[in-house]
């Protein structure tokens, strides 16, 4: 396989095709070679857009969704970026080819670790990786943009207090087979405005609690 081919067919044929044309989000997909994310066994699938499997039940989101994502939280330089549900890091180097610094966070601590050394061999010098059960506690913020990266039934009240004023979250939330992506802004204040993008039906997050349901 043609790796450089690969991700360009990716990027031009699955990803823009999925309304995702944000010239940002595209080179950020350009420069991270996916395959290096991809399990051993999957590596021919890497550019592919499907789920590629994990362990623990979880999988790699699909290209399209991943770029549907990353044009949604419209992420800008200066942006201080946490991501819950770290899996194989590979949007964690996404996400930090364009924003000041991620923080990303796995409850499986094989996750943080397989993350960690592809992201230092790629020399991605401003994410750090953490093992942290994202219903119990997240890490210090607030953060400007946080992506999640498994469904929730119900956001989260922690994910948005965790949000800077004027912050964005990306979350998946409902119950199988269908659940929607949706975008969250948070006003000046504690006001939030919720944008719904796209219906999917991704893996749940995975935690040691019981979410506690919040409305708006």
């Amino acid at each position: 396989m043609n790796t450089d081919i690969a991700r360009r067919q990716m990027i031009e044929q699955q990803i823009r095709t999925w309304d995702v044309f944000d010239a940002t989000a595209l080179n950020a997909f350009e420069s991270i070679p996916r395959d290096l994310f991809v399990p051993a066994n999957c590596r021919n699938a890497a550019y592919a857009d499907t789920e590629i499997p994990l362990p623990h039940k979880q999988c790699m989101l699909r290209p399209s969704i991943v770029g549907r994502m990353m044009q949604a939280l419209d992420i800008q330089p200066n942006d201080d970026v946490l991501e819950i549900g770290t899996g194989t890091g590979y949007l964690t180097a996404c996400l930090a080819q364009i924003a000041s610094h991620v923080t990303s966070i796995d409850i499986f601590e094989d996750f943080v670790a397989g993350a960690e050394k592809t992201l230092a061999e790629i020399g991605v010098d401003n994410a750090s990786v953490q093992c942290m059960d994202a219903l119990a506690e997240l890490p210090v913020g607030p953060f400007d943009v946080i992506a999640v990266t498994g469904s929730v039934a119900e956001l989260c009240p922690q994910f948005f207090s965790a949000l800077k004023p004027g912050g964005r979250i990306f979350v998946v939330v409902g119950e199988s087979p269908v659940k929607t992506a949706r975008l969250i802004r948070r006003g000046s204040g504690d006001e939030i405005e919720s944008t719904d993008l796209f219906e999917t039906d991704i893996p749940a997050l995975l935690t040691d609690r019981k979410p506690v349901r919040f409305s708006f």
